[in-house]
């Protein structure tokens, strides 16, 4: 409701310059602020505010000039014109619905594409981060992952990859897209000791793959 309010206001905004312009012929005038007039009524329509009675030219009708039966008539009228607006629009949005669900189910996949910028989780060892896609109604993954490995330094092992860590989750059908939730799953591995306070030099391990974290979000 606020962008579609929004719009309108621009648009009188950019009308009433050019009428104040004064460089319009009369004929251009008048067809401009009859568009002026319906869309102010077509505005408080969709905000359920008053509804102003005007002639064939959109000037106010002064209820004390007019008989009630002419206020009566174009009332009629302006509701009848401003009705037919809102099913015209209702119309235009179901046509561009039916032909998006058309165009999803002609498209064979659809992809997601992923830039990871960042990984904000102080770990005090090398990791591995996986990225995938996952149903969690059906609770299964519905994608491989994608791997990132991260060193103890806060930056990617492959150092030549900074700033360029991005995948394409490919392959995703209407199926997928039917699908009530997909969830975009992160889990981190800790890759190095069994335990981190583990400090004694003869019993040190290394190169251990431990659980450390796991982090979803809502995809698609």
């Amino acid at each position: 409701m606020f962008r579609s309010v929004r719009h309108m206001i621009y648009d009188l905004i950019e009308w009433r310059s050019q009428i104040l312009s004064g460089t319009l012929p009369q004929d251009e005038l008048k067809e401009l602020k009859k568009k002026v007039t319906a869309k102010i009524d077509y505005g408080n329509r969709i905000l359920d505010l008053d509804l102003v009675v005007r002639d064939e030219d959109g000037n106010i009708l002064d209820p004390e000039q007019t008989s009630t039966i002419s206020l009566f008539r174009a009332h009629e009228i302006a509701s009848k014109q401003v009705e037919e607006r809102l099913q015209e629009e209702k119309s235009q949005k179901q046509n561009i619905d039916i032909n998006r669900q058309a165009k999803f189910a002609a498209t064979p996949s659809f992809a997601l594409f992923v830039n990871l910028k960042n990984v904000v989780c102080k770990i005090g060892e090398d990791a591995e981060v996986l990225m995938s896609l996952y149903d969690p109604l059906e609770s299964k993954f519905i994608s491989e992952n994608y791997l990132v490995r991260w060193s103890s330094c806060g930056l990617p092992k492959d150092i030549d990859r900074l700033h360029n860590l991005r995948a394409v989750f490919t392959d995703l059908g209407s199926k997928d897209l039917k699908r009530e939730k997909i969830s975009f799953v992160c889990q981190i591995v800790r890759v190095g000791r069994m335990e981190l306070r583990d400090n004694n030099t003869r019993k040190l391990t290394s190169g251990l793959r431990r659980p450390f974290g796991v982090a979803g979000n809502c995809a698609i």
